[in-house]
């Protein structure tokens, strides 16, 4: 052993997945255009498997299960013994790279940018599955929309990591191009684009300043203002401000999203006599089925076209027997959630209800991750639009009363709120505050700020600024 060198004992949690398991989550976790993708690339490699050549993946008509002879060609999930697998997971072939079933682009998209630098940055295993949940959680201006924890718990139970190791993750992928992405916030994303400016950049320090304590001061454009609330010359000021536009409020905004302005629903939800009702989108069973003429060939085979055919067989029913389990879950993960949130597709937003993910899984007896999975990019038309399932988790915030609102119903107040304010007399942020008070719905100030920038809405100088130029 060489001097200063030292024997160390390292304990782990580490959980080892069966194929099929790890198949499963994959096939669970692909949109629409990624689960056709991969179909299709599995027709292409696999002589067992086939669709029925008068239907298109795209058709929504019954398929035949039956030849001319009156043969049954399809078998079903039940002959497959799923009751051997997790509830609510899907199987699949060999385990797949998520970004292999990305359909290609005209343009790179933000997650592909990510991914291929993540590739080269020498990741371990474990904070490379980190860095692909936190990347596919970005929204299209580059921004994290999930909290830590959530993240966490979507990774296991393949992945099991504590909040610490998420957040290490986390400020890796800020560090990557586009500087500032996966930011939780405005603020966040600043300042990581400012930590790395060189020292010597003029106004760099006052520019910190600025973001860290008056970003809500910043967006009037007023170096006078800011002046006097900051005691620095306005000289400084304007230095301050040059550096802070060349900053980029939006990292990701520069890359293509093509592929979020089409959307195709996965379930459909709509109101009968009885409630409301769910049900799949018809295109979801693309009518697999096994090949009668290889089935033929693999009973009188021998050897090694033996071995190849009986393993192709086997991918073959893994992958008609999963898609059946993905559709049972998405239409038991989407019931429970109509279920909950009545109130919104009755009412609208303002009736949203505080859902959590984990609530559904205790409801349909899942892991927490197999509910992520299935509610990222996948999507429910209803009749108040279609919305990803996604949408109808939001956190909740107790009331005077002892009761619970959710993030979103505050939101749908607030618009609503700023919507029917007087024109050219702007609410300022305490005033909503007080307003939501007097209905039970208690907020700091800073919090209604906080919810008044994430729909998009200015302060009330802004707004007052802008008023005035209307008129």
């Amino acid at each position: 052993m060489k001097p200063g060198a030292r024997l160390q004992l390292k304990l782990g949690q580490k959980l080892k997945l069966a194929p099929q398991l790890r198949q499963a989550i994959a096939l669970l976790q692909l949109n629409r255009l990624e689960l056709k993708d991969h179909i299709q690339n599995v027709l292409d490699a696999n002589p067992l498997l086939e669709r029925p050549e008068d239907r298109e993946f795209d058709d929504a008509s019954g398929r035949d299960n039956e030849s001319e002879d009156g043969d049954r060609q399809v078998e079903t999930a039940e002959d497959f013994g799923l009751d051997d697998l997790p509830d609510g997971f899907s199987v699949s072939s060999e385990t797949p790279r998520y970004d292999e079933f990305v359909s290609d682009r005209a343009e790179e998209s933000l997650q592909q940018h990510l991914l291929w630098q993540v590739n080269l940055s020498g990741f371990s295993e474990t904070d490379e599955a980190i860095a692909r949940a936190i990347i596919y959680a970005l929204n299209e201006d580059g921004y994290l929309q999930d909290d830590l924890e959530g993240l966490r718990a979507s990774l296991a139970p393949e992945q099991l990591v504590s909040v610490e190791e998420v957040a290490a993750v986390l400020e890796r992928i800020q560090h990557l191009e586009p500087l500032g992405v996966g930011s939780r916030n405005l603020r966040e994303c600043l300042l990581i684009q400012l930590h790395t400016q060189p020292s010597e950049r003029a106004g760099l320090g006052l520019a910190t300043h600025l973001v860290d304590y008056h970003l809500d001061a910043l967006g009037r454009q007023d170096p006078d203002a800011l002046a006097r609330t900051t005691g620095f010359p306005v000289e400084e000021i304007q230095r301050a401000l040059q550096l802070i536009r060349t900053l980029n409020p939006h990292p990701g905004s520069r890359f293509g999203n093509e592929r979020e302005n089409y959307v195709v629903p996965d379930v459909y939800v709509s109101q009968t006599e009885h409630g409301w009702r769910v049900s799949l989108n018809p295109d979801s069973d693309p009518g697999l089925r096994l090949n009668r003429t290889y089935m033929n060939l693999l009973r009188h085979s021998r050897g090694d076209d033996k071995k190849y055919l009986k393993d192709r067989l086997q991918e073959a029913r893994w992958l008609i027997s999963g898609l059946e389990m993905r559709n049972q879950t998405l239409l038991a993960v989407t019931q429970a959630i109509v279920q909950r949130q009545q109130g919104f597709l009755e009412h609208g937003e303002v009736a949203m209800q505080p859902l959590l993910q984990r609530e559904i899984a205790e409801t349909v007896d899942v892991h927490e991750s197999t509910v992520s999975r299935a509610t990222t990019q996948k999507y429910a038309h209803t009749p108040r639009g279609t919305f990803e399932l996604k949408h109808f988790f939001s956190v909740g915030l107790p009331t005077g009363d002892g009761s619970a609102v959710s993030a979103t119903a505050i939101k749908a107040h607030l618009r609503r709120m700023i919507g029917d304010e007087p024109s050219g007399k702007p609410c300022s942020d305490q005033y909503l505050a007080d307003r939501l008070a007097e209905q039970g719905i208690r907020l700091a100030r800073r919090t209604v700020a906080k919810y008044r920038e994430q729909l998009g809405i200015p302060g009330s100088a802004q707004r007052r600024r802008l008023a005035r130029l209307k008129h």
